[in-house]
């Protein structure tokens, strides 16, 4: 299959190799030099180039991967005291450079653009103007003002600086999330049942100090409701609500929640 590449996209033999490599995604520390080889050779041999010096280039890379290639392929023989040296290293070397140099040369090349789109004017100021310097009296500048006026001024703007202040938003404190434990509150209300067996839902509220574990402890009573194991009864709307205990046991609370 052949790759849809064209010569004038790339600078470079190595700027093919990193092509590749991005096009395949492939780690550039651990390139398939086998994969690469093949698609390298097979873009060279569609390549239409008139210019030998150019293509020279192209193929000098071509011999060095198909070198890299076959050193991949045969067993090497490792003595104890040496480190095993991988065949691709030079090649990952040269070209994680040309892809630095050619990152840093692309950032340069949007300065060059952007300086290029900067027009410079110089100065034409006649110099009796840009030296003059105009003479200031101290005395004449300062006035009638004394320290007492002074204090006058600094006073009204930081009485305007405080009238500019929210008289409301001002005063908000820091807003904290509430830490509610939903397993303890649901074992306390069923210990709370065994207890007392027949009670109000107002006094099982006693205890709730925030408007979270009211909510909590509510949402706590439905589910052992829909359990079967509490009866509730109310004689008239908005009166409290009596709550009849059932069970005799405790249950955890499901991993779900209520």
């Amino acid at each position: 299959m052949s790759i849809p590449v064209k010569l004038e996209a790339f600078e470079g033999p190595l700027d093919l190799l990193l092509h590749l490599i991005d096009k395949n995604k492939i780690n550039i520390y651990d390139i398939p030099i086998v994969e690469i080889t093949d698609q390298y050779l097979e873009y060279i041999q569609n390549m239409k180039v008139k210019d030998m010096e150019v293509m020279s280039e192209f193929l000098v890379m071509a011999a060095t991967l198909i070198n890299i290639k076959s050193r991949m392929l045969l067993p090497v023989e490792v003595k104890e005291d040496e480190d095993e040296v991988d065949p691709r290293q030079e090649l990952v070397d040269r070209l994680l450079e040309y892809k630095m140099f050619k990152y840093v040369s692309d950032k340069l090349r949007d300065k060059q653009d952007d300086a290029a789109r900067v027009l410079y004017k110089p100065p034409t100021i006649p110099d009796e103007i840009a030296d003059y310097k105009e003479e200031i009296d101290v005395e004449e500048l300062i006035g009638d003002l004394t320290l007492t006026k002074l204090q006058e001024i600094f006073n009204s703007i930081i009485k305007r600086n405080f009238n500019k202040i929210d008289p409301i938003r001002s005063k908000f404190g820091k807003i904290e999330k509430e830490e509610i434990n939903l397993s303890e509150i649901f074992i306390h209300i069923q210990e709370y049942g065994i207890r007392h067996k027949v009670f109000y839902f107002r006094n099982l509220l006693d205890e709730q100090t925030s408007k979270m574990g009211v909510i909590v402890t509510f949402l706590g009573i439905l589910e052992l409701i829909k359990q079967g194991r509490v009866k509730i009864e109310q004689e008239y709307m908005f009166d409290d609500i009596k709550i009849t205990y059932l069970a005799t046991s405790i249950i955890k609370m499901e991993e779900d929640g209520f």
